[in-house]
């Protein structure tokens, strides 16, 4: 293929594995267009992708490194990547300003901290569960992305990062809609643009008159600290990244993990008999159902070479965690198949090398906690609807459901 024979990806995101496996049949990389008609590159296999994450001439700084940087403002289309590219924190820097920036914010998510919260997760699960109960008592169909999965992320990360209840529905909304890729108006971007401005700089205000013992609180004790500390605009940004990767990533890895069990019964029930551990399950729901199925933007700080391939210096790249779980090359011809069995605790989904997510174990332990409690609290539960009828969340960054219809059972 040319660079002049770019393949469209699905902005909704409808068949994610499909696209991977089409693209895959390509080549190891592939020319393609984003929403709104940006040229990037797409590995489409796991040896691929590992190896453009950890080399070092691979940037996260559209500012530095993306040579189509300046043109920016000439495509109103492109505006919806601003909420990915166009901010300044961990996500979108290179170097020794990842590295400074990593620094000040990774000590917010130490072990200690991560295992504090686990009565707190227990006891808002349990909560959860009973409000599910009370709604689901007469055999009604409920949504459990609605009555579980997606309010104990919400309520844990704003519980974590102080959030008032009066900003929670918009932080909310903030998130969905950075993560929606389905619209590449200019109406929709200049909406993120103007959410981000809005809720954040509120959250800021308000732990600045009411600190208290919470993340945003401690990033602000940084930004104010001599040294080494946040400006402004990195505190805004991080608050913006930390928020919604500890959000929205964990709404889908219980989401995609209920649903992968409901649909694979035989391996629910080795799980109960404790044949399978909740760790497998989680770990093969990274792989299959990653919750980002691809994240913009890298950028090659030179000329890069893959197989036969020329990646110019300047040019961007997406980062395909979905092709590189479901590559048969690395995982056998069976790839595409959900097998909590199967031990493959190498995926990528959670990024690797300086770039590795740091709030992985955060999401890890929400979903330990959830899913056996889900699955204890209603050994009944099930589908009600053909896992076909599922919609997928109109992106195609992130990998989940828009709802999750069920029945709790006896």
């Amino acid at each position: 293929m040319t660079v002049t024979d770019r393949i469209a990806l699905d902005p909704f995101g409808a068949d994610i594995p499909a696209e991977s496996a089409r693209l895959r049949a390509l080549g190891p990389i592939v020319p393609v267009e984003l929403p709104g008609g940006i040229p990037a590159w797409a590995p489409t296999g796991y040896d691929t992708l590992k190896e453009l994450i950890l080399d070092p001439q691979v940037s996260r700084d559209p500012r530095l490194h993306w040579k189509l940087w300046p043109q920016i403002g000439e495509h109103p289309s492109w505006g919806w990547v601003l909420g990915w590219v166009g901010v300044v924190n961990m996500l979108s820097t290179y170097g020794a300003d990842h590295a400074r920036l990593r620094k000040l914010v990774s000590p917010s998510f130490t072990h200690r901290r991560t295992e504090a919260m686990r009565p707190r997760v227990e006891a808002i699960t349990a909560e959860l569960l009973d409000g599910l109960a009370q709604v689901g008592a007469d055999g009604s169909v409920v949504d459990f992305k609605a009555g579980l999965a997606h309010p104990l992320p919400m309520r844990m990360i704003c519980e974590l990062f102080g959030v008032p209840e009066e900003l929670r529905d918009a932080t909310g909304t903030l998130i969905a809609a950075i993560m929606d890729t389905s619209d590449p108006s200019p109406e929709h971007a200049a909406f993120v643009q103007q959410q981000i401005g809005t809720v954040l700089p509120a959250l800021i205000a308000h732990r600045t008159a009411h600190p208290g013992d919470d993340l945003t609180t401690e990033l602000i004790r940084v930004r104010d600290e001599d040294g080494d500390r946040l400006s402004d605009e990195e505190l805004l940004y991080t608050l913006l990244l930390v928020i919604g990767a500890g959000f929205e990533t964990t709404v889908n890895l219980i989401g995609n993990a209920v649903v992968a069990l409901l649909t694979h019964p035989e391996q629910l029930a080795a799980v109960r008999s404790g044949t399978l551990g909740w760790e497998g399950v989680v770990e093969e729901t990274l792989r299959v159902h990653p919750s980002i199925a691809s994240l913009p933007l890298r950028f090659a700080v030179t000329d890069l070479t893959v197989g036969d391939v020329t990646i110019p210096a300047g040019d961007a790249i997406i980062t395909t965690y979905a092709a590189a779980g479901l590559d048969p090359a690395h995982y056998g011809p069976d790839a595409g198949t959900f097998d909590a069995g199967r031990g493959a605790d190498d995926h990528l989904s959670f990024g690797i090398g300086v770039h590795r997510c740091i709030g992985a174990p955060l999401a890890r332990m929400e979903a330990l906690t959830a899913l056996p409690a889900v699955f204890a609290r209603f050994p009944g539960l099930e589908l009600a609807v053909d896992e076909g009828a599922l919609r997928q969340v109109p992106s195609f960054i992130a990998f989940g459901w828009q709802e999750i219809p069920v029945r709790l059972g006896g």
